[in-house]
């Protein structure tokens, strides 16, 4: 097993005291602000250009910085947060149903299973109401009710309607807003944009983030470029698992190089399992497609009574269907947080009661809505979701039940931060779902958009300016010894890969390792397979560096070697997961352990011992733990019901 030594507590000294609905107000209140003069004098990089990033780049470029900003793909609309259906959530109570940004932070931190900071949480659900505002000025097409005012739905997890949508592509359409504003930055020279660039090492001088080590994807070229802060809005980390909801070039790797120099990684075995995507089809499959949580809005989750049931749906009478979420938990239904919901459909397929190909899936239909609202009022909310659900599967939803199974989607963990969003390395910003500060154990549905635009749009600008006010940038010269270090280390890195020309594919050392994980460390893990998973993982990391073949050269567009590069970070995170969800003996959340459970079968929690986050340092002779105790004065934990 990987061994580990336990620090020294760490805490979050950037929050300040009082009430906690003061301390966002008061905290903008005592930041230091830099004169607009002076802005133009500092450059910022930003990593990532999804909801986070990009609102982020171009809110920083609005304000007077100069922003050089980097994704891999061939232009920042492309970026992930364009597949985010369902929506995203405000607490604006248009539906006067008892809603309240008091009541979205208690949400929050009961979803996440009181794992989460109640300060980073409450700003969250403060900051919700202005970003709704920020994307209707923007011209982001929200679904309107039939008077003109924005439309609201639910989610799981909660008992009232915050949910702004636009049909089933929320994501896209607010990342084209976000876009837009980042354009306008560009067009005007504020904003330096490098597209098909990927960021390969963090450059730390004087013990400040000052830079980074990026590869264009294209010509291959290695830069370096320099800055007086870097921000990372990199996203997640899902597809260690090798099949997930996310897209195929989501990737570790700027989290994690910047964690071999220096910032803590905070849970990283919080990860999120989603209960509605469309079931495995087959070994090589290379990725998984998400059908929208707000699907369970009408539709109603089932599976036969009796095991080993193969009948069609629709020659199932009503008296032999379990609707099991309603059964079990009739106060919520089919609206329970994403980590019930999915440990219930892993718990009927076990039982033998599952539906298609390997029993894995449960049924999602639409026939009581389409009778009760007619099939027009359906399609209008719910349509482009249906017609990709047909063109994948080739059935009609209309009229045959979809089928779902839980699949890897988000990851709760990331880069340990403060209430100002900054590491553990001064000036290394992070943002979005690449930090770990407000969702706990769980994330509860449509908060990730409202998370990434809270972040970039309002949070970073005000403490990043702070940050910048204290000044003591220097001019760095191209041959500091940490930049050179930083240079070499990543040349040396694309040279080995190159060199090794062994027999494997990285895509077979990936799905291998994805399989152990998902076997010992997804919806349901015990000391036993996590532990099979830390034997296993070096042995595999091994193999890699021995055996994997890289065709092509690194002077040209080599997707292998962006693969390779990327594999062998998962292939060190997932090792340091594993550990983390093996040393967390409770369950909270997305993190079930087997060994604790109450006698229904639901999350145990000990709070005695854990009611804390997990921060890593890494050390070149293993992992070190950090502890940063929660505490919770306005919403105290309790066993989490939604019956």
């Amino acid at each position: 097993m990987l061994e580990y030594t336990v620090g020294s507590d760490i805490s979050d000294t950037a929050a300040p005291a009082g009430p906690i609905e003061n301390r966002w107000e008061t905290r903008k209140r005592e930041a230091k602000l830099v004169n607009p003069a002076n802005r133009r004098k500092h450059r910022v990089i930003v990593v990532g250009t999804g909801l986070a990033g990009g609102a982020a780049g171009a809110t920083l470029a609005e304000q007077g910085y100069h922003v050089v900003q980097f994704c891999f793909q061939d232009s920042p609309r492309r970026a992930h947060s364009v597949a985010a259906q369902g929506g995203i959530n405000a607490a604006k109570n248009y539906r006067n149903d008892g809603d309240s940004v008091y009541r979205l932070f208690y949400d929050t931190v009961k979803g996440g299973d009181f794992r989460a900071r109640e300060s980073n949480v409450y700003r969250l659900a403060e900051v919700s109401v202005q970003i709704i505002d920020q994307c209707v000025a923007q011209g982001v097409p929200f679904a309107r009710e039939y008077g003109g005012l924005l439309d609201n739905r639910s989610f799981g997890g909660v008992q009232v309607s915050r949910t702004f949508y636009a049909r089933g592509q929320t994501g896209q359409q607010l990342l084209l807003g976000a876009y837009q504003a980042l354009s306008r930055q560009i067009d005007a020279g504020n904003v330096e944009l490098h597209a098909r660039t990927e960021m390969l090492d963090l450059i730390v001088i004087d013990g400040k983030a000052r830079g980074i080590v990026a590869r264009d994807l294209v010509t291959g070229e290695v830069r370096t470029h320099l800055a007086d802060a870097v921000v990372l809005a990199s996203g997640g980390y899902g597809n260690v698992f090798y099949l997930s909801t996310n897209a195929k070039g989501s990737n570790a790797t700027a989290i994690w190089r910047a964690h071999k120099r220096g910032a803590y990684l905070a849970n990283p075995c919080f990860t999120q399992i989603h209960p509605t995507c469309i079931p495995r089809s087959g070994e090589h499959q290379s990725k998984l497609t998400l059908m929208s949580e707000s699907l369970r809005n009408d539709g109603r989750i089932w599976v036969p009574a009796q095991r080993g049931d193969s009948r069609p749906p629709a020659s199932i009478p009503e008296s032999e269907r379990d609707y099991y979420l309603e059964r079990i938990y009739p106060s919520f239904g089919n609206l329970v947080p994403r980590d019930i919901a999915s440990r219930q459909a892993k718990n009927v397929c076990d039982e033998g009661r599952g539906v298609g190909p390997g029993g894995l899936g449960v049924y999602l239909d639409f026939a009581e809505a389409i009778g009760r609202m007619g099939r027009p009022s359906v399609e209008e909310k719910y349509g482009n979701l249906f017609d990709m659900y047909a063109q994948i599967t080739a059935e009609n939803p209309y009229e045959t039940p979809m089928r779902i199974y839980p699949a890897i989607h988000y990851t709760m963990g990331g880069l340990w931060v403060d209430y100002d969003l900054q590491s553990t390395i001064p000036g290394l910003f992070v943002i979005g779902e690449a930090n770990f500060s407000d969702h706990g154990a769980n994330r509860l549905g449509a908060s990730a958009l409202m998370q990434g635009l809270a972040d970039g749009y309002f949070v970073l600008p005000a403490t990043l300016s702070h940050y910048l006010a204290g000044g003591g940038f220097a001019p760095i010269a191209a041959d500091d010894p940490a930049v050179r270090s930083a240079e070499s280390s990543v040349a040396a890195r694309l040279e080995t890969l190159l060199s090794i020309d062994g027999s494997r594919t990285v895509d077979s050392f990936h799905r291998e390792l994805g399989t152990l994980l998902w076997d010992h460390c997804g919806m349901a893990r015990n000391a036993s397979g996590l532990q099979k998973a830390l034997d296993r993982i070096p042995e595999l990391r091994e193999e890699f560096w021995n055996d994997v073949k890289v065709p092509g050269t690194g002077q040209q567009l080599n997707q292998s070697l962006e693969k390779a590069n990327r594999v062998a970070d998962f292939l060190e995170f997932g090792e340091l997961m594993a550990l983390d969800a093996l040393v967390r003996t409770e369950s909270c959340g997305g993190h079930f352990r087997e060994e604790s459970q109450t006698p229904e079968g639901e999350a145990l929690r000990d709070d005695e011992h854990f009611t804390n986050v997990s921060a890593w340092e890494y050390g070149e002779a293993g992992p070190v733990l950090h502890r940063e105790a929660l505490s919770f004065d306005y919403v105290h934990p309790t066993q989490r019901s939604y019956a």
